[in-house]
């Protein structure tokens, strides 16, 4: 297995997705995402396709009252059969911060990213760290 860093192209498509979701550039976002998408949220909450997954970002995300997002680690992990065949692991420790009732909620989250060999995200899988 092997751990490559922040100039590896797979970690570029991951980082420029979470800057554009932050930015709100939905069609950027989209062209970071394979056609046939999957993500799966902390609470078994699935979502499949580009259109179906980009229509509830685009909805729930300009509602989050005071959001932030803070990067922490950012790691490809790849096995050497993702090596000669294409595609990625991408996994991204994260804090996203939102306001609730007026006092701001801190989430601290893991994400596991795969890529596809066109180095779009095909999938997406959310983890929330519970104390």
């Amino acid at each position: 297995m092997r751990v490559t860093d922040d100039t590896d192209p797979a970690v570029e498509v991951v980082r420029h997705y979470l800057d554009r979701l932050v930015a709100h550039d939905w069609s950027a976002v989209a062209e970071c995402l394979s056609a046939d998408v999957a993500r799966t949220g902390p609470f078994a909450d699935t979502y499949e396709g580009r259109d179906v997954y980009m229509a509830f970002l685009s909805a729930l995300m300009p509602t989050l009252p005071g959001y932030s997002l803070s990067l922490g680690r950012i790691l490809r992990v790849s096995p050497d059969r993702e090596l000669l065949l294409g595609g990625a692991t991408v996994v991204v420790q994260l804090s996203e911060t939102i306001e609730v009732d007026g006092a701001p909620l801190e989430t601290a989250e893991a994400l596991v990213f795969e890529l596809d060999e066109d180095w779009r995200i095909s999938d997406i899988s959310i983890y929330i760290q519970r104390t």
